[in-house]
């Protein structure tokens, strides 16, 4: 019986890089004072959803990982709590930018960085200007706790992702998230962006961990920008699913805070092997 207890964060994103940290920590500090082992933060927590609108400038936000202020300060909290804590970052590999996330164990060491792989680029959310394409492939990495993988917000749309991390020996699949709005489209995506996630939790027969902000952030024009107005609604609703895809806890669109879920990992694994569902595969068919 390995049993392990996970938390994702909701939270809102201001615009100074410290308020945003310390608040993380606030909620970082909460959920393991409830028992949790492995905590998720949103993607890109450290600033408002800069990828909202073009400016060079923002390039300057890229560090790094051992120069980011976030992933510096959540080592520390990470080795003080004995918590493993997966940290979305805007990293820069000396002439290359990436969307990365940095897991860091329950001693505060980095087990690895993510990057990336699948980059949006739509009406103000504009990540194709920001960052390169993750050059990591998909990763799982193993923790004090069990094995994770770790995807980030559109990657968490394509079924390959979670498979991949599932292939390789993933235990448990997490996706910092930073989704809301379509100012364009006329279209609430929220439930289709659960029940994705919930179909990669039951096709894999292994919990999903999904952290989003909350929040209206909003971009006035300017010339850096091209004189550019808009405002993207983060509508938060973090959850964590069963190993069958079924909610098992969730957020609403508007609170901060913390859920958690516990998992026996021997006990999933049990059931992945009695439904033959990667014994079955032919992967050696599955192309055009």
């Amino acid at each position: 019986m390995r049993k392990v207890k996970t938390a994702a964060v909701q939270m809102r994103c201001e615009k100074q890089v410290q308020d945003n940290i310390a608040h993380a920590e606030e909620l970082v500090r909460k959920a393991a004072a409830e028992g949790a082992q492995i905590i998720l933060l949103p993607e890109l927590f450290e600033r408002p959803y800069f990828c909202q609108e073009r400016r060079y400038e923002y390039y300057q936000y890229a560090k790094p990982v051992m120069e980011n202020e976030a992933v510096c300060r959540f080592r520390q909290v990470a080795r003080e709590l004995s918590v493993v804590l997966p940290v979305s970052f805007y990293e820069r590999d000396r002439n290359l930018l990436f969307n990365s996330v940095a897991v860091l164990d329950a001693d505060g060491s980095i087990l690895g960085i993510y990057r990336k792989t699948h980059i949006p680029d739509d009406h103000y959310y504009q990540e194709k200007f920001y960052f390169t394409p993750g050059d990591t492939g998909f990763r799982v990495f193993e923790t004090r706790y069990g094995t994770i993988g770790v995807g980030i917000c559109w990657d968490q749309w394509f079924p390959e992702t979670a498979r991949f991390m599932a292939v390789k020996g993933a235990e448990l699949l997490y996706y910092p998230t930073a989704i809301g709005s379509e100012p364009i489209l006329s279209v609430d995506s929220m439930p289709h962006w659960r029940r994705v996630m919930q179909g990669h939790a039951a096709a894999n027969l292994m919990p999903v961990i999904a952290a989003n902000r909350i929040g209206t952030e909003t971009v006035e024009p300017c010339p850096e920008n091209g004189n550019q107005k808009s405002a993207l609604r983060f509508y938060g609703s973090s959850f964590i699913t069963d190993g069958t895809g079924e909610i098992a806890v969730s957020m609403d669109r508007d609170s901060e805070g913390v859920i958690a879920s516990e998992f026996d990992l021997d006990e999933l694994m049990e059931e992945r092997l009695s439904w033959g569902l990667f014994r079955d595969r032919r992967p050696e068919v599955y192309h055009e």
